[in-house]
């Protein structure tokens, strides 16, 4: 099962980078996974995800309500695709997997999206908050538990 791990952020706005540095301890402890970073979104999203059968997200997310660090798991199916959008920039995943199909990519059959909870996505700064960075260890181990990665890394080397 080809496999991609893509984290997003801005890794110079304190939690905004959170998905960024997931994402690469997750290859520093996996080296053999595809793992990309990226601050891109929209409908470059495709031209990254096409091909792949399986994709896991890992981004920020800033609702307020739950505790910094506090990871929540989402599908695809929870984001509800704009579809009336008035140009190609800044649409969002469930559009531009949407946009994907339509078009004859082959777009991943699973996706997981994990989003953590942020306290600061507006201060310029190269690390995260104290209780954001404190719970990454964590949540690499919960996603990497989750996703069955490191099974799909012994499937691959078989």
């Amino acid at each position: 099962m080809k496999t991609l791990i893509l984290g997003f952020g801005n890794p110079i706005l304190t939690d905004d980078g959170v998905g960024i540095r997931i994402a690469q301890k997750i290859k520093e402890e996996n080296p053999d996974l595809e793992v990309i970073e990226t601050s891109e979104a929209g409908i470059a999203l495709i031209d990254y995800v096409a091909g792949h059968d399986k994709l896991v997200i890992i981004d920020s997310i800033k609702t307020g309500q739950g505790k910094p660090g506090e990871l929540y798991k989402l599908g695809l199916e929870d984001l509800k695709p704009f579809v009336y959008f008035p140009s190609s920039h800044g649409i969002d995943i469930a559009t531009a997997f949407k946009l994907g199909e339509s078009l004859g990519y082959k777009m991943p059959k699973y996706t997981s999206i994990y989003a953590v909870e942020i306290m600061d996505n507006t201060t310029f700064k190269e690390k995260c908050t104290e209780e954001v960075e404190g719970r990454i260890p964590f949540i690499v181990k919960q996603i990497v538990e989750e996703e069955n990665l490191r099974k799909i890394l012994s499937l691959k080397a078989a």
